[in-house]
């Protein structure tokens, strides 16, 4: 279980891996979560699959929004995949080794997936305000070369800012404990092991918080702050409920994504006497949109209903 690495100065004694505890408080009845898990876990999977198949064969949905949609629906298979299979061999199999270079490299996919997933609701918010505030130019603004522009600057800043959370949580000594008391390898659980300050790793992991998300949510919001102030300007009622509905699927997703990761937040400070609240948020916040995201467009986008309907191949007769 521990190595020893010397160096010209030094030697120290390091783990060689870690012990994913799962939920902690419940670890003698948290394999009955594995079937709701496994569950949404599928869900997610299977209808995300399907919202880029329907994207990828109806030509009537080769817009641009539904482009972001689709890069939308891989990401979320992503994030669910990073953490589900050894979540679930934890409650199966009780899997609960994990090594370190493994841990790290799980600790980064979570943050590239949601920064990205992040990124993606930044680039759908600028591509309804465009068809909403300037609709005579959009078709010349959100082209198939901006999506592309879009996708690639959204992916280099994602994978390349959260770069820095592995990096510096392996240049910690963890020399005593290995035992985390989560099902996941994130970046504050992992490094409260360190027996060294990790100062730099909170002040890294707040910087990034408020640089990536945060910039993200601001525009968000004043993306859709004139949004409002174009709708509120129209003088027919049933023309500002047309243009708000092409919104509403997106700000269900939008409020429900970065709501959860405020009270992750706030719940942090009552981890300490609740540890079980934020591990289950967390893992909740990675599993839970992936599988609602799709419904919800589904559900709330006649085109996309009806391209699932064919894909289907299902009666859409009325419909």
């Amino acid at each position: 279980m521990f190595q020893i690495f010397r160096n010209s100065n030094s030697s120290r004694i390091q783990v060689s891996e870690f012990i994913l505890m799962g939920f902690p408080g419940i670890h003698s009845w948290q394999h009955w979560l594995s079937l709701p898990l496994a569950l949404l876990y599928v869900l997610a999977l299977i209808a995300n699959t399907l919202i880029v198949t329907v994207i990828y064969q109806e030509a009537s949905l080769h817009q641009p929004m539904y482009h972001f949609l689709g890069i939308l629906a891989i990401v979320d298979m992503g994030l669910a995949t990073t953490i589900m299979p050894k979540i679930l061999a934890i409650l199966w199999f009780n899997d609960n080794n994990i090594s370190l270079p493994e841990c790290f490299a799980q600790m980064y996919a979570i943050h590239c997936f949601v920064a990205m997933e992040s990124g993606i609701f930044v680039c759908m918010a600028l591509d309804r305000y465009v068809a909403i505030c300037r609709p005579l130019r959009y078709s010349s603004i959100v082209t198939e070369s901006f999506v592309v522009k879009a996708t690639v600057f959204m992916a280099f800043r994602n994978f390349v800012a959260p770069m820095s959370v592995p990096v510096l949580a392996a240049q910690r000594n963890y020399c005593s404990q290995n035992k985390i008391e989560h099902c996941l390898c994130s970046n504050l659980g992992v490094t409260s092991l360190a027996c060294d300050d990790r100062k730099i790793n909170s002040i890294n992991q707040l910087f990034l918080a408020w640089t990536l998300m945060g910039s993200d949510l601001a525009l968000i919001m004043i993306s859709y702050a004139l949004i409002l102030r174009s709708v509120m300007k129209l003088n027919s009622a049933e023309a500002a409920s047309k243009a708000l509905s092409t919104c509403t699927s997106h700000l269900i997703l939008i409020f429900f994504f970065y709501t959860v990761i405020v009270v992750m937040s706030i719940t942090h400070s009552v981890g300490m006497r609740i540890p079980l609240i934020p591990v289950l948020l967390n893992v909740l916040h990675n599993v839970i949109p992936p599988a609602l995201n799709p419904m919800v467009y589904a559900l709330k986008n006649k085109e996309l209903k009806q391209g699932l309907y064919k894909v289907l191949r299902l009666d859409v007769k009325g419909g």
